[in-house]
């Protein structure tokens, strides 16, 4: 599966692009001025896509990748 097509399952399910998510991990001090906050890790990024928005493994490393800025 693509980069692109994870983000659309993504967009699908949650109704959420990546921007959405940023946002939304801002506001839970994951990030700091649109980059990810050096002291947080994969796993608590992840851990909180899987639980808040059902996200599987692959779909949440999609988005963390969309954090450190993937685009394809």
């Amino acid at each position: 599966m693509s980069f692109q097509a994870y983000i659309d399952n993504i967009k699908t399910k949650t109704g959420k692009s990546p921007e959405d998510f940023k946002k939304l991990a801002q506001a839970k001090g994951f990030m700091e001025n649109g980059e990810l906050v050096k002291t947080v890790k994969a796993t608590e990024i992840t851990n909180w896509l899987k639980e808040e928005f059902m996200l599987g493994h692959g779909h949440a490393m999609a988005i963390y990748a969309a954090f450190k800025g993937k685009t394809e």
